[in-house]
């Protein structure tokens, strides 16, 4: 049988206040709030990881290796996107 823990976190006092209205409108307590904010973290941490994962890939391919880089080949795409609309 699962038991359990009695956790302790520290909050700024408008985040408090945030989370207690928050919870307050959805009839939660606030270790309801508190473990559906975590049960919706986790899938959003594990898309994101993939998605930079994948865009490091992509950026490796392109030789970006600054922020400098990623500024040319912006300026680069947008040229051609404004060439390719006729102006």
């Amino acid at each position: 049988m699962k038991t359990a823990k009695t956790i302790s976190i520290t909050l700024s006092p408008e985040l408090l206040d945030k989370a207690q209205e928050l919870a307050k409108r959805e009839h939660r307590t606030m270790s309801e709030l508190f473990r559906e904010a975590l049960r919706r973290y986790r899938p959003i941490d594990a898309e994101w990881d993939s998605l930079l994962r994948e865009t490091r890939s992509i950026g490796k391919e392109l030789g970006v290796t600054t922020e400098a880089d990623v500024e040319r080949l912006s300026d680069e795409f947008r040229r051609e996107k404004l060439q390719s609309a006729g102006r």
